[in-house]
């Protein structure tokens, strides 16, 4: 495992993280992150030593400890700039909602991460790559 890599791709989600309180929309945040996953794939699939899906995953389970702290903590200005996330934590203080569905998201994106890592693994030439 390339712990170092892992952590160096999730500084990508403190920067979201911190970018989608007042900066990013929601519409806008998911063309930001396929670009990230992108991105992130093609550097695993050169970088990692082997288990490529498992760093993927790693990547964005860090990812979410970042996001949901970040969001959590400067939730006001996250509430005033994403009215759809307001409205779906109705009923629960949302940033309890926040601490359960964060991991919850990790876990997910961290699958599609994880895919795109493999794939990427497939599609890139190592040699090419260490050369």
């Amino acid at each position: 495992m390339n712990w170092k890599l892992i952590f160096q791709l999730s500084v990508f989600g403190l920067i979201m993280a911190f970018a989608t309180v007042s900066l990013i929309s929601e519409r806008a945040e998911p063309g930001f992150w396929i670009i990230i996953f992108v991105f992130c794939a093609i550097v695993i699939a050169r970088g990692a030593p082997g288990r490529y899906f498992l760093h993927g995953f790693l990547v964005s389970l860090v990812n979410c400890v970042w996001i949901t702290a970040v969001h959590c903590y400067f939730y006001d200005s996250y509430a005033a700039h994403h009215h759809d996330m307001v409205t779906m934590y109705k009923g629960t203080h949302p940033r309890e909602m926040m601490l359960l569905f964060g991991p919850a998201f990790g876990i997910l994106f961290g699958l599609v991460l994880g895919l795109f890592s493999f794939v990427a693994s497939k599609l890139t030439d190592r040699k090419e790559a260490e050369a």
